[in-house]
């Protein structure tokens, strides 16, 4: 009875380490800039599920007053720099000293607005990028 056990937690074990694990939703969201924006949409070519691929599931779904449906993403990132530097210098029994250091954080917005049409293919896209 011992070894059927073991040998169904062996077997369980097994087939877990073989399932594919799918990426996290950040790691395709992050692809939301302005040059994969430019290289992967192109207007009645792309289809949503293209756009589904590369960017992710949008944040909001509309339609428009014409019924058209409408895609919106929007990200936010925040960027910190640090920066440091120091020397010392020594001639003979005298020493001086320095040292310099830096902090800098920018945000960073990026909004995209795709619209479809009723064969869902891409028929506009506008994008923006805002950096404060």
């Amino acid at each position: 009875m011992k070894a059927k056990v073991i040998l169904a937690a062996v077997g369980l074990l097994t087939l877990n380490a073989c399932a594919a694990t799918p990426a996290p939703v950040d790691n395709r969201n992050s692809a939301l800039t302005q040059g994969n924006v430019q290289m992967n949409l192109a207007v009645g070519q792309t289809t949503k599920t293209e756009v589904l691929e590369v960017f992710g599931a949008p944040n909001v779904t509309t339609r428009d007053a014409s019924g058209q449906e409408v895609w919106s993403y929007q990200r936010h990132a925040q960027v910190s720099q640090s920066s440091s530097s120091g020397s010392f210098w020594t001639i003979l029994l005298v020493g001086a000293g320095s040292s310099a250091s830096g902090f800098s954080s920018t945000s960073r917005t990026m909004t995209l607005i795709i619209k479809f049409d009723d064969k869902d293919v891409v028929s506009d896209f506008r994008s923006r990028t805002s950096d404060f």
